[in-house]
């Protein structure tokens, strides 16, 4: 190390961010050694320490004296003692025009060194390295400068949301502090949250893991690809701030509401899978086939948009239960589908409910595909009565909306006297309802295929490892057809 102190100015400030902390660096220039990093200050909010080095990057280009006191003092204001301290200090050597440096913390490049400018181009490549072929065009932005207008490729956003019950405080920072987290100081924490348990969860929870000491209550993400005809923009130069629906969650939806579902598809145009004839006449006895019954654009769309909500919350609640035991008077929880099933079903583990999630997204396939949703097991049937159940309270929503006169897409389909008849679909739908006799205590013991009541009613296994079993006169779905989510 030399042991003179090299002169060092500043070029540019910086933001470092982790779990737990944010940083403020100078970028520093010396005549003759290479760039250094200094630490100006360090809080805990990250848009104060971005507020800091912008008010900084500002001073860089101020005259001495010239940058207004108000906006140093304001910002100072909104930090703790220790760091806004710095940050007068900060400022006071950049309007300056000199930036100390502690003896020892700079290094100068030795005479004959083979120490290249950043900006030198002597046209040699070094052998069998390979990074120019991945490296950005000569002259081109580096990529968290470009705008979306300079980047030659797509540009994909992930925005993330992941929101954690803290049940077990201690357990939480007791796993942090294993896996090398710290606290923030005490000067820098608030009374809400005199423990740093944000700065933990932040720990554990990047990358994303199971947090020792927490549940997980929400754990969504939105993916876009980012298109300059819309007015996106890379997040960093973007005039707007980056916002990210996560769709309704576990909220039932509103009469005529299709989710936003996770497929990712173009809802479907029922009016042209389910095409309707205006009835023959009104006689209700008329065998003419435009007087049967007729499956509706209005009926599938309801009916579809119950499966697809189904589907989601039995992923939903699969992913919180896993292989536990479902106890619905005594477990926390705000599930929205296995407290409706057969208690008999309690006891059943995570790979089992997600294939109760899929036997509904297989009927709500069927509808999309233009097909009566005409369940193939016993996992099927259940679903298709709670959808049913479910279709027939949205449509008693719509009330004075069902002639067509609302709002949303469901509002410009067909309207048909057939329209919502869901006791009809049950008729058509089902071979039969034995399922149902596993919600009265009447017929306790009848999902058993060796009982008595069983075998004299025909009823077959109902037993939980059952319901996925294909019945014998239908066409099996494909066993390998996986999972949606």
């Amino acid at each position: 190390m030399p042991e003179h102190q090299l002169a060092s100015t500043p070029s540019d400030f910086l933001c470092e961010h982790t779990p737990s902390k944010s940083r403020v660096l100078a970028l520093l220039s010396h005549a003759d050694g290479p760039d250094s990093l200094q630490a100006v200050l360090t809080c805990r909010d990250p848009e104060l320490a971005h507020r800091a080095a912008e008010l900084l990057r500002r001073a860089l280009s101020c005259a001495v004296g010239a940058l207004q006191a108000e906006s140093v003092d304001g910002l100072c204001g909104q930090l703790p003692d220790a760091p806004a301290s710095s940050l007068r200090q900060a400022v006071a050597h950049v309007l300056a025009g000199t930036w100390p440096a502690a003896a020892g913390a700079l290094i100068a490049w030795p005479e004959g060194s083979a120490h290249e400018d950043p900006g030198q181009d002597d046209g040699t490549d070094s052998e069998g390295s390979g990074d120019n072929d991945a490296g950005p065009e000569p002259g081109g932005p580096a990529p968290g400068e470009a705008r979306l207008r300079d980047l030659p490729g797509q540009v994909v956003r992930i925005t993330s949301l992941r929101e954690f019950h803290v049940h077990d405080r201690q357990a939480l920072l007791d796993a942090a502090g294993e896996q090398g987290w710290e606290p923030m100081p005490a000067d820098q924490l608030d009374d809400d949250d005199p423990h740093d348990v944000v700065g933990a969860v932040m720990w554990l929870a990047d990358p994303p893991a199971d947090v020792d000491g927490a549940d997980a209550l929400t754990d969504r993400s939105h993916i876009s690809l980012l298109r300059r005809s819309k007015g996106d923009e890379v997040a960093e130069w973007s005039a707007e701030p980056v916002v990210a629906d996560f769709g309704p969650g576990s909220r039932p939806a509103k009469a005529g509401e299709s989710p936003e579902h996770s497929r990712g598809e173009e809802l479907p145009d029922f009016a042209a899978l389910f095409p309707v004839e205006p009835p023959h006449c009104a006689d209700p006895e008329c065998e003419e086939e435009s007087c049967l019954w007729q499956m509706t654009p209005r009926t599938a769309d309801l009916l579809h948009t119950a499966l697809s909500l189904l589907a989601d919350e039995a992923f939903d609640d699969a992913e919180e239960l896993g292989d536990g035991r479902l106890v619905p008077d005594e477990q926390e929880g705000n599930w929205g589908v296995f407290p409706r099933l057969p208690k008999l079903t309690f006891a059943t583990d995570l790979q089992w409910r997600r294939r109760f999630a899929r036997a509904a997204d297989d009927l709500a396939d069927d509808l999309e595909h233009g097909r009566w949703p005409r369940p193939t097991c016993t996992a099927e049937e259940l679903a298709l009565h709670l959808a049913i159940d479910d279709a027939g309270d949205s449509a008693d929503e719509l009330g004075d909306d069902s002639d067509g006169t609302g709002d949303g897409t469901h509002s410009t389909l067909p309207t048909h006297r057939d329209d919502y008849d869901f006791g009809a679909c049950t008729d058509m739908f089902f071979q039969d309802t034995d399922v149902l006799m596993l919600y009265s205590s009447r017929f306790d013991g009848i999902e058993d295929p060796d009982g008595d009541a069983n075998r004299r009613l025909g009823v077959g296994d109902l037993r939980a490892q059952a319901w996925f079993e294909p019945f014998g006169n239908v066409t099996a779905r494909d066993p390998h057809r996986g999972f949606r989510r």
